[in-house]
């Protein structure tokens, strides 16, 4: 690895493993580290904390994007600046769609571009989608792992909170929308554009924004149950195996 760092998340100028994990929370990116073989800290900076190891033999990334695409936008950027040829988001969503439990996994076919950085980019017709290999390798690896999951579109937004404006989401809901979420389009689009493999498997944990006008109706956002705890630790390794998957077994087929 080169000694001068990228910018703004302060990892590696280069010379970092080719596959990445990448998650919210810093907490969570060390909690995810922990399960690694010689994880090390490489970088840590605002809301970005960078680890290395090993899983199963394939050298990883695991690193945090805090909250918000613009402020993920900027990691995702950097990690490929710096080496990294496929990222895969494993984060936390609101169901939408019938049938979604708390704590399963959502795997996301492709995400709804409503991210607030994207527009800025491109066209609002250009697609945020998954590499189709990415979809199958998290597939792969839940059935694996026995993990609950379904596969979906994933509605990514940049507000959490409602506001005073009307929002599509009975129509989302209605044209089968599986979750919602706030930073994977953006993931998507920057792997599109730079020729990287990319996917995402989000947690769900509870209601979505929507809903979080009635609070009584739905007893409030709580994000720190057992359930969500349980489903989180699933996904990690499901994400870990993936990847693993991803640099093995699917190498020859993607990008």
């Amino acid at each position: 690895m080169t000694t001068d760092p990228q910018p703004i998340t302060r990892v590696p100028g280069s010379g970092l493993p080719a596959h990445a994990v990448v998650v919210g929370d810093p907490a969570r990116a060390a909690d995810v580290a922990g399960m690694l073989a010689g994880a090390r800290e490489v970088a840590h900076h605002r809301e970005y904390r960078t680890f290395t190891g090993t899983w199963k033999g394939t050298d990883v990334v695991v690193a945090s994007h805090g909250v918000g695409a613009p402020g993920a936008m900027l990691l995702f950027h950097e990690l490929a600046e710096a080496g990294v040829r496929t990222i895969l988001r494993l984060g936390t969503a609101g169901a939408i769609a019938a049938g979604i439990g708390d704590g399963d996994l959502v795997i996301a076919e492709a995400a709804v571009r409503d991210d607030g950085v994207t527009q800025q980019l491109l066209p609002p017709e250009y697609p945020a989608f998954a590499t189709p290999e990415a979809v199958l390798a998290l597939q792969r690896a839940a059935r694996a792992l026995d993990a609950p999951h379904h596969r979906g579109v994933v509605w990514t937004r940049a507000a959490f909170q409602p506001g005073f404006l009307p929002l599509p989401g009975a129509a989302y809901a209605a044209a089968g929308i599986a979750a919602i979420e706030m930073e994977l389009s953006a993931l998507l689009v920057l792997a599109s554009t730079r020729g990287l493999v990319a996917g995402g498997a989000l947690v769900v944990d509870g209601a979505n924004a929507d809903d979080l006008v009635d609070v009584e109706a739905t007893g409030g956002y709580d994000p720190h149950r057992s359930v969500v705890a349980e489903g989180v630790a699933r996904g990690s390794r499901v994400t870990l195996d993936a990847l693993h998957l991803l640099a093995t077994e699917y190498g020859s087929d993607v990008k």
